[in-house]
């Protein structure tokens, strides 16, 4: 007889393995079927360990196993021959049944969940004990129905997404042909604008899109500034794909914001409410609807990462809600919507390095845009009340010497006589803590608070005076012009030559949004490309203070300085917290 090879044997031992491993999992599954337990069995060869185990379904009272089970483990024998019960279960004398009504679990459910009928069970996502035992596992309850499965944000979204729409913009630009060096801002200031090869301007056409949010029936539009800058043509696109030509009723650049009113509408459209985004907390759920990048309207979701956020460079408020919602070009003016449904933001901006999210965005706070909406309405769009108090935020050393537990608030500077802040008794040296209950944190938060208060009431304004608080009203009011702007083009042959300047006053602060100290002078309003003014790097919102040694504290005077013909000309400019001086030599 020919003896197995050692492969064979193997194998033979290998399969004998596998098929005693396999009979005693059968086994193992059989007995956790019938319910028959290995745990405190013991024989003759010892104590049985547990190999695996499944809950059966609790006997009700009186009757017989439930056909479903309950999710919670049935009562264990203790060592002691005793019933060990676990805590938060319905004792042995009463039907689970029966404590659950009296003890409901608490329940969870999602944001756009059908309501259910009255009567009717509402959907639960998981049920656990109120008070479970140490160790123990919370019972988890699946969904019963498929409306539960199905707990989503679309209910949400079909009523929010009609309201925002799609914003294409048409312009026309003058573009150098040639090298692109002859574009560059930095060439064209040393050389002019008439530098170049020959053949001179051609004109291109620009095509730009973002998105927008329906305020009113008749076809009011909220969207970004930045958005329809420069735009020739404006065409809105709706949900239902169908194409409105609009026009620009107000265009806010200090706030980044614009409104809209679309032609040939002929039914009443969806719009979105607008919320109170000071009720907006850090963590809430917030959606964003946009047109990223052009590919059709998209839902994203995030959380509100932080309230008053400052994002520099975006407009003159800089006072934003962040969030981590995908937000992208083309959102640009998009809608920002809490779970209820109701406009929160505007989205304006991001901050990328790449281009695309990277999960910070910024949004206009809707109470900015119901400001702007107001002045809009009423028929003064831009204009804004003011406090007529200048001042910086208080720093950690600042708040140490004025006794102040942490850095917080605006120390006043100056204080401009006749305004608000002058008539309520607001004084140099006091520190402004809150504005109408919403405490102020830096300059910029004092801005927005008095930028988005309702013209013709009176607030409350909380101070730190003298080491305790105190608080006095303020009328909220439109800035005065005091003095006229009498705004005026610079001519001849000087170095400002170009330049459009009015008188410095408190309703030309509030328009043009200097941010400077509060004084007297000429403020520029206006460069035209390419002039004396603009080779010597004049910008919007500089103060001239002095030519040729000379106050130039209203046009007049700086008209009268101008006069004297100078083969050398020392001009100070004043530029936020900085002042520039520059002396020119030869005529223009």
């Amino acid at each position: 007889m020919t003896s197995d090879s050692p492969s064979r044997r193997h194998s033979f031992r290998t399969v004998a393995i596998v098929v005693g491993a396999v009979a005693f999992g059968a086994l193992a599954v059989w007995a956790a079927g019938s319910g028959w337990s290995l745990r405190g069995h013991s024989g003759s060869s010892g104590t049985w360990q547990v190999v695996t185990q499944q809950w059966g379904p609790a006997a009700p009272a009186g009757g017989q196993a439930m056909d479903a089970p309950t999710g919670a483990p049935p009562p264990a024998p203790a060592e002691s021959g005793g019933t060990d019960q676990p805590t938060g279960t319905a004792p042995a004398d009463r039907p689970a049944a029966s404590a659950e009504a009296e003890a409901p679990a608490p329940e969870v459910t999602a944001p756009g969940s059908p309501v259910p009928e009255d009567g009717a069970p509402a959907p639960r996502l998981f049920s656990a004990e109120a008070e479970p035992a140490a160790g123990a596992v919370p019972a988890i309850q699946a969904p019963a129905s498929s409306e539960q499965i199905r707990l989503t944000f679309a209910p949400l979204v079909a009523d929010a997404a009609p309201a925002v729409v799609n914003i294409f913009t048409h312009r026309t630009v003058e573009a150098r042909a040639g090298s692109p060096l002859f574009n560059d801002p930095m060439f064209r200031r040393f050389f002019g604008p008439g530098m170049g090869p020959p053949g001179g301007l051609r004109q291109q056409q620009q095509n730009a899109l973002g998105s927008g949010v329906i305020l009113r029936p008749d076809g009011l539009v909220v969207t970004n500034h930045h958005v329809i800058d420069g735009a020739e043509e404006i065409t809105v696109v709706l949900a239902d794909r169908s194409e409105h030509p609009a026009d620009v009723i107000a265009d806010d650049a200090h706030t980044d914001l614009a409104f809209l009113q679309l032609r040939n509408v002929e039914a009443p459209l969806p719009t979105l409410e607008l919320a109170d985004s000071d009720a907006v907390l850090v963590g809430d759920l917030v959606l964003a609807i946009g047109n990223p990048f052009g590919v059709g309207q998209t839902i994203t979701m995030g959380i509100v990462s932080a309230q008053a956020r400052s994002a520099g460079g975006i407009s003159d408020y800089s006072f934003f809600i962040q969030t981590d919602a995908a937000i992208n070009p083309g959102n640009s003016g998009g809608a920002l919507i809490d779970v209820d449904g109701r406009l929160v933001g505007i989205n304006t901006a991001i901050y990328s390095r790449s281009g695309g999210s990277m999960g910070i965005g910024f949004a206009i706070p809707s109470n900015m845009v119901a400001a702007v909406l107001n002045g809009v309405e009423s028929g003064s769009p831009g204009l804004r009340p003011w406090l007529g108090a200048d001042g910086q935020t208080v720093d950690a050393a600042m708040a140490e010497a004025l006794g102040l537990a942490r850095p917080m608030g605006v120390v006043i500077s100056q204080i401009t006589a006749g305004s608000p802040a002058a008539r309520a008794g607001i004084e140099p040296g006091d520190v402004i803590l809150a504005i109408d209950g919403h405490e102020v944190d830096d300059a910029q938060a004092l801005r927005y608070r008095i930028a988005t208060l309702e013209m013709g009431s009176t607030v409350p304004v909380e101070l730190w005076r003298g080491g305790g608080r105190a608080t006095v009203d303020i009328a909220v009011e439109p800035p005065a012009e005091d003095p006229p702007r009498q705004q005026t083009v610079l001519g001849g042959h000087t170095p400002l030559t170009g330049l459009t300047v009015v008188n410095l006053s408190p309703a030309v602060i509030a328009e043009y949004g200097y941010d400077g100290p509060i004084s007297r002078g000429v403020m520029a309003a206006d460069i035209a490309a390419g002039s004396p003014a603009a080779r010597l790097g004049v910008q919007p919102r500089d103060i001239v203070l002095s030519v040729n040694g000379r106050q130039t504290d209203s046009v007049a005077a700086l008209l009268d300085a101008l006069s004297q013909s100078s083969g050398v000309w020392q001009i100070v400019v004043q530029r936020g917290e900085r002042v520039l001086q520059t002396v020119v030599s030869g005529a223009y």
